[in-house]
């Protein structure tokens, strides 16, 4: 879009008919190309409709996040330190917070436009480029940040590379669209043109796109917890080893890398790398297919330490090991700390994605809210990016409260491709009594590990655990009443994992009693990194283990078994809980496709 202004002159030109032009000669006529049709190049073809953004077309710019080279540094004072100085400071730094291009990499980044050749300008000429909102992005020139473009400039013809700023965060306040305007001024003539552009938008990925990378955590030798307060009893987690040799040798099957995080120096215990942060992606359209940026979403987690709220120390983690070229981390942070128990909601846990379906061409985020509900902030973060609408189930009646205990997507021979994997406690019950029947009631679940508490299969169906583990079912199927309204899959095409549940004492809440096996990782569509359930044995089989393999074997899934009843299963997690994921996305419908 152009806007031309004269004096009175070319006014009263105009009332006679006359061209301005004609009275001008040669006007500087101001044209600025984006990438509009997105294909990747700057073309008259990006012409048309240049000055609005729709969904269809209107160019894209990426938020430069990322620290192409690892100028960030995080010293080890910083992972423990109290308050939220260091965390601010974290966020601060990045490639977009400096006033240079950040090598080849970072030029990559910016989002391509051109200025026009105007060799009809005198040597007075100038122009000027401004973006509304200000704050969003900014445009570099020759490998420096510009506002205004000389003469010599633009009688040349100018490349330019925008750089985005920030990632929406709130789209009532800004919904990723920014302006840029070009302003041409020679001889007191003037000509502007005006392209709008939006941010791409986080998308989160999901389960049946294989996993690149696999993040656990490792210990180290930390003291404990800010103020000597182990958090959990009797030297949970341990036995680092045994969960660290099978998570190895699932991974390797699948080609991932695996790679351990070690803690923070005060608390290396806080070894939840799936809780920590939220994996997703932004894209822009380049030449030879989208350009790409990891994007991680920190866990919107605040502590309170001795009076002081702190944001999760665990989560320094991401931006001193994760981030790094092409990988960037952004945080939504309350200014206090939530109640303990709606933090939990907070985690990244309590985040994952369905994957496409009809009506829904890049999913749909799916969280846990109720009685207790995430920070708000942080929930408009991972749930306002416009194009993966959320699904809410309950998740308030359970201790951890994520949506990850009860539900995983897994693929299936159906028409949408997958389906969903979802805790059974009626099977885990049934399963029970089919070992009591033949026989086998007095056998202790848990019986080879070196869990303090082992409960024979007669305690468990005769004590009120039974009716608490009806409980989780009925919330459960509450659950499911509402997923499968929202994705239009049957009963029958669920894949129902045995898992036994129980009462969490002082809390009135539900958790896991036999490891949640739905809680495991996909490494990709077809291999699953299960938590060993340690159940009872039916001639000579663990019931729980057979339920579970025979269940994704019919969707063409095999279960890797990972041993994590010590690391984290006493500690309220499983496989899922205490790893990660950096997926391949790469054949993903692009966002702006869909």
């Amino acid at each position: 879009m152009r806007r031309w202004t004269a004096g009175l002159a070319a006014a009263t030109l105009l009332a006679a008919g006359t061209p301005v032009i004609a009275a001008w000669g040669a006007a500087p006529l101001a044209h600025l190309t984006a990438d509009v049709n997105r294909d990747g190049l700057l073309t008259t073809a990006d012409d048309a409709g240049r000055s609005t953004w729709t969904d269809s077309r209107g160019a894209i710019f990426l938020p430069n996040l990322d620290d192409d080279e690892r100028r960030c540094k995080v010293s080890p004072a910083e992972l423990g330190a109290i308050g939220r100085a260091v965390d601010e400071k974290l966020a601060a730094c990045n490639d977009a917070a400096d006033d240079r291009i950040n090598g080849p990499r970072d030029a990559a980044d910016l989002a391509p436009l051109k200025i026009d050749a105007l060799s009809n300008l005198s040597s007075t000429a100038t122009g000027m480029l401004t973006i509304s909102p200000a704050d969003k992005a900014r445009i570099f020139v020759d490998a420096r940040p510009v506002g205004s473009l000389t003469a010599a400039q633009l009688r040349k013809g100018v490349r330019l590379g925008l750089e985005g700023r920030d990632v929406v965060r709130d789209p009532t306040k800004w919904d990723g669209r920014i302006t840029v305007t070009l302003t041409v001024r020679d001889h007191g003539r003037s000509s502007s043109d005006v392209v709008q552009l939006r941010v791409a938008p986080l998308m989160l990925q999901n389960d049946l796109q294989p996993a690149q990378t696999v993040l656990a955590g490792a210990p180290n030798d930390g003291p404990g917890w800010p103020g000597g307060q182990a958090p959990y009893p009797d030297g949970v987690p341990g036995e680092w080893q045994p969960f660290a040799r099978t998570l190895r040798s699932a991974t390797s099957e699948t080609g991932a890398r695996l790679k351990f995080v070690k803690g923070t120096a005060q608390g290396w215990k806080d070894m939840w790398l799936q809780d920590t942060f939220e994996p997703a992606t932004a894209s822009m359209p380049a030449v030879g297919g989208p350009h790409t940026m990891r994007i991680l979403i920190r866990s919107g987690n605040v502590w309170d330490f001795n009076g002081v709220s702190t944001p999760r120390p665990a989560g320094r983690l991401i931006y001193r090991d994760l981030r790094g070229p092409d990988v960037g981390v952004v945080q939504e942070l309350a200014a206090k700390a939530s109640p303990s128990l709606d933090d939990l909601l907070n985690m990244g846990g309590n985040l994952e994605a369905l994957p496409p379906y009809d009506g829904y061409p890049q999913g749909r985020v799916l969280y846990g809210a109720g009685a207790r509900r995430p920070d708000p902030a942080y929930l408009k973060l991972v749930t306002g990016q416009g194009y993966q609408p959320p699904v809410t189930i309950d998740t308030s009646w359970l201790m951890v409260g994520h949506t990850d205990e009860t539900t995983h997507v897994v693929r299936a021979n159906n028409a949408r491709g997958w389906t969903l994997a979802v805790a059974d406690p009626r099977l885990a019950a049934k399963l029970l009594r089919d070992v009591q029947r033949h026989g086998g009631g007095g056998q202790h679940l848990f019986a080879d590990t070196n869990a303090k508490t082992k409960p024979s299969v007669d305690e468990l169906l005769a004590t009120t655990s039974l009716a608490d583990n009806e409980a989780a079912a009925q919330h459960i199927d509450d659950q499911l009443a509402i997923l499968l309204k929202a994705t239009d899959l049957r009963a029958d095409e669920l894949v129902r994992l045995p898992v036994f549940f129980n009462r969490v004492p002082g809390y009135g809440l539900l958790k896991f009693l036999t490891p949640g096996l739905t809680n495991g990782l996909s490494l990709t569509d077809r291999q699953f990194a299960a938590p060993d359930p340690h159940g009872p044995k039916l001639n000579g089989r663990d019931v729980f283990r057979q339920a579970t393999e025979r269940a994704l074997a019919r969707n063409g899934v095999r279960v890797h078994w990972v041993q994590n009843f010590f690391w984290s299963h006493l500690a309220g997690g499983e496989v899922h809980c205490a790893t990660n994921a950096l997926r391949d996305v790469s054949d993903a419908t692009p966002w702006w496709r869909s």
